[in-house]
């Protein structure tokens, strides 16, 4: 039980990481040039990487922007907090009973990363003919899968 407890915490902390970088790094839609996350897109002139904004307009449009970043840390809240939830519950919960908060918490974490994702991928870069989504997107899309089966598994894992 102690390596199911062990590996299901290294899945977390894994899934956390996988959020934190997909929510802070700055690749989400990449060209030549350009590298743009959801926080500011940062453009190579002569050979320097100089921060911008972001641009305005139908390409980016605010209302849009705001829901992928604020689901985004909400996703990371969420994980974290699940994290800590399941830490105490380990030592609080009698046995025979399922880590059920910690599951909930981690499927809301999942929840929220799944709907800035697919927000990003519905309304940005839609008729933009270069560029390729970057390895914070395909990150974010992969913390979605460990987050969901980390979530199964606490709502099935139960303490013995």
């Amino acid at each position: 039980m102690l390596v199911v407890l062990g590996g299901i915490f290294v899945l977390h902390i894994a899934a956390i990481i996988l959020l934190l970088v997909a929510t802070i790094d700055n690749a989400w839609w990449v060209t030549d040039t350009t590298s743009t996350d959801i926080w500011a897109r940062w453009v190579n002139t002569n050979g320097v990487w100089n921060l911008t904004d972001l641009p305005t307009g139908s390409h980016y449009p605010t209302d849009y922007l705001q829901a992928v970043q604020a689901t985004s840390v909400l996703a990371c809240i969420f994980c974290c907090i699940s994290l800590l939830v399941f830490i105490a519950q380990l030592f609080t919960l009698p046995k025979g009973q399922k880590f059920i908060i910690s599951g909930v918490l981690q499927f809301l974490a999942c929840l929220f990363i799944m709907i800035a994702a697919s927000i990003y991928t519905d309304r940005f870069h839609i008729d933009e003919r270069t560029g390729n989504y970057g390895h914070s997107y395909i990150l974010a899309w992969i913390a979605f899968g460990l987050t969901f089966f980390s979530a199964i598994i606490y709502v099935v894992l139960r303490k013995k």
